[in-house]
Formats: structure tokens, sequence, C-alpha cells
């Protein structure tokens, strides 16, 4: 049963559970499409990490990727938990501004920071700048010497790791619009730049290789690379860096064919590689960096649907439209991504049919799920989708003038609304009348 490889039940009235709370009940109070995230899956998912390094002994930083779902709310909720934050922009940094998240804890990523960006990190003190090119390095040193400030950063490489994943989600590799490349000498001269700079401390390197990875092997294949970089630097300039970050991307179960592995695992394996390497080369073992996004929104959201019409093509295939789609998750579309999903007013009764689940757009491509298991599905079903945490409402758009979804946390049997639906208003409040 789908449900047994999820994390959420069924109720005494045979409806699907989210944090103890009926989720056909919270259709009926919130609408949907509607976001549902169950918190105490949130804050189990950065103990996970954090508890790990800890039983471990060694330095470390959990930083939550807020690309993967930011709001003021699960910022808050991630602060709470003791995680640093990743964000890679102007909108992501204001976010965590209006959430009160402590700046000495937030990373700026992005491989086209704009001078706005950079000055807006720099006045706030943010934690750290994670360099990404040449041009960056000018405008870091710019601003930091015309204000008088200095600022920590990272330079992101690219160790050319090819991990098994969608090619769109490959960071790695030579052939990427990030970072500065450690086959052609781009690193060795960025090295000095950062080194030559009064106003930049270098604190170490950073590398992200993908998402959505099973194994620990490109991981630790990455540091190894990183390493042989960093022994290069420490023989010639005794550059030892305060900060080895590799980066996020640990898969998690959207369908019976992922198997993720638990998240102790990426740890240890992780942490293990790197005080081999660092006792290797006798160098001083550096603080341990990571940044988990999916990893900890992912499999704590679901999405809830209300299904609309159905469409019969005997003999091909039976089409179950809801009333979302694209709008609220582009990964189908966008990945091929597959989910798993149950009909939330019918998640106790045997699956007897096969549907494919289409959005609402205008659109063919906009199909949810293909070949979904389902008992004989009704017009005002409600559907949930399972494992929709990660770049669901954070990759949301207006396609169609469609309003964006409501976001819903629920924990210890309370829910709460933490971003209102949208309305036709919002959708057209930044149109201007052609005169």
């Amino acid at each position: 049963m789908i449900l047994d490889h999820h994390p959420f039940n069924i109720n005494d009235v045979g409806h699907l559970a989210i944090g103890g709370i009926d989720a056909v009940g919270l259709s009926e109070k919130y609408g949907t499409p509607l976001y549902v995230y169950d918190v105490s899956l949130i804050r189990a998912n950065c103990r996970r990490f954090v508890e790990t390094f800890e039983a471990l002994g060694v330095r470390a930083q959990v930083a939550y990727a807020s690309k993967a779902f930011s709001s003021v709310a699960m910022l808050q909720v991630i602060k709470q938990e003791g995680l640093s934050l990743d964000v890679v922009s102007q909108g992501e940094l204001y976010t965590a501004l209006q959430a009160q998240f402590p700046v000495d804890r937030i990373h700026m990523h992005g491989n086209n920071k704009s001078a706005n960006e950079l000055e807006m990190a720099i006045d706030y003190d943010i934690g750290c700048i994670v360099v990404d090119n040449f041009h960056e390095i000018e405008l870091i040193n710019e601003i930091l010497q015309r204000k008088n400030k200095t600022m920590d950063v990272l330079m992101r490489v690219t160790p050319g790791i090819q991990p098994n994943t969608h090619q769109y989600i490959v960071t790695g590799n030579e052939d990427s619009k990030f970072g500065f490349n450690l086959a052609d000498g781009q690193a060795d001269e960025a090295f000095l730049q950062l080194q030559n700079s009064e106003n930049i401390h270098f604190k170490g390197l950073h590398s992200h290789i993908g998402s959505q990875l099973f194994e620990t092997d490109a991981f630790v294949l990455a540091a190894k690379v990183l390493f042989r970089k960093l022994a290069d630097w420490h023989a010639e300039y005794h550059y030892s860096p305060d900060v080895l970050n590799l980066g996020g991307g640990f898969g998690i179960r959207y369908t019976e064919g992922d198997q993720p592995l638990d998240y102790s695992t990426h740890v240890k394996e992780l942490t293990a590689v790197v005080q081999e390497q660092a006792a290797y080369f006798n160098m001083p073992l550096p603080e341990i960096w990571i940044e988990p996004g999916r990893a900890i929104a992912g499999n704590a959201g679901v999405t809830l649907y209300t299904v609309g019409s159905i469409k019969e093509i005997p003999g091909v295939r039976n089409y179950v439209s809801v009333d979302g789609g694209m709008t609220d998750n582009i990964r189908p579309a966008l990945y091929h991504a597959k989910y798993e999903g149950v009909l939330a007013n019918k998640a106790g009764k045997t699956a007897t049919d096969t549907v494919s689940i289409a959005g609402k757009c205008c659109e063919s491509g906009d199909m949810l799920m293909w070949d979904l298991p389902v008992p004989a599905v009704e017009s005002d079903d409600i559907l949930a989708v399972f494992s929709t945490g990660a770049y669901g409402y954070s990759m949301a758009s207006h396609y169609n003038r469609f309003p964006k979804a409501a976001v819903v946390f629920v924990e210890n049997g309370r829910d709460q609304l933490v971003i209102k639906r949208e309305t036709y208003h919002d959708v057209v409040k930044n149109d201007i009348s052609y005169e």
C-alpha cells in the first residue's frame, strides 16, 4: 500500500491524516489546491542531520537551502531548530530578515549576484557569501572597500563530477554555469585574488554536485578532488581552509523506484572522508558544511486537490482532472518528475482502477501523474499528492492567471494558515491600464 512508504496514516473514518489532522477537513476549511506541511517531520529531518554531526563530535553547520521552500513561517521553524540558512536572492534574504533569522548564520549563493544583492548582504553583515565568478570578486571588493568592511567568503568550484541524476539538476560537472573550474586553472586564479584581498576572508571551498542523489559515492569523490586542490594550496601557500562545504542534493522518496539513504548515513560517510583526507594531507580538520533543502522540506509536504472532470477513453486511458497542476507543481513538466498519491477521502479503500491525473492548465504537458492506482474516483474527491514540500510553492507561477495556493502548517494536532491563498485581485494588482 502506498501509505506504507509515506509518513502519514489513515484515521478512524478512512481519511488520510496529516500530522493527525483529517486532510479532507483541511481541504474543506482552507480550499484547494492546498499545500500542507507536517512540521514535526520538518523538525525530525533537521535533527537527523544535526544530531548525527553532534554524535560524531565534529564541527559542522547544517544550512537549510531555502530555495526548496521559503516563507517566514518555514524559516522560523528552521531558526528554532538551530540550522543555518542558504539564500540565493534578495527576495530570499528579505524573507529571512522578516523571519528575524540570525544574520551570522545566513549564506548567500547565486551564479549572477547583482551589485544590489551583494550590497544588501554586506550591509546586513551576513555570515558568508559563496563566490561564483570573477565578476563577483570585483563587485565584492569594490563594495567592501567603499564601506570599509570585511566579509567571509567561500569559493564555489566545479569538481568535474557527473552524478546519476537528471541532467537539469547536475551542477558539479565541468560544463556548468556554476562556480570556478578546478581543471583549467580558474580556481587557482580566483584563490590568489581572494587571498590577496584585504577585505575578504577566504574561508574555504564549496561544491554542489547535483540534486536527488541516492548514493554517497559522488560526494566522497568530490571531497577527494577538493582536498587535492586544497593540498596544492597548502603546500605552496600554507593555506588551510576553515570550512569545506559539500553542498546538498540528498535524495528523498517520491515513488517506489527511489531508495534514499538514511540522512545519518550521508553525514557519517561525508565526515569520514573529510577526516581521512585531512589526516592524509596533514591538514587541520575543517568545519564541515552541508546544505539540505529537499531533504528537510520534501517529504513533510502534501498537496491537496479537488477532482473535477473525468474523461474515459476506452482502451486507452482514463483522465482525472484536478483544480491545480503545473502552476503549483512544475516538476512533472520540467523534470518528468514522478509522484505517488491517494484519494484522501477514500484512503482506506482498495485501489480498483488506474487513472492519470491531469492539471487544469491549457497545456497538454500539464500532467501531474500517470497511471495512479485509485478506488473508483468521482468528481469532488480529494486527491493528496505526497512529497511535494520542496519546489512546489517555491516554483509556482501565475500561468493562465491562476492565483497561488495557500499553505498550511500542522503540528501537535493544530493547523495554521501560514501563506494566504491569493485572490484574483492579487493576480492583477501590478497591472497598469494602457491609456
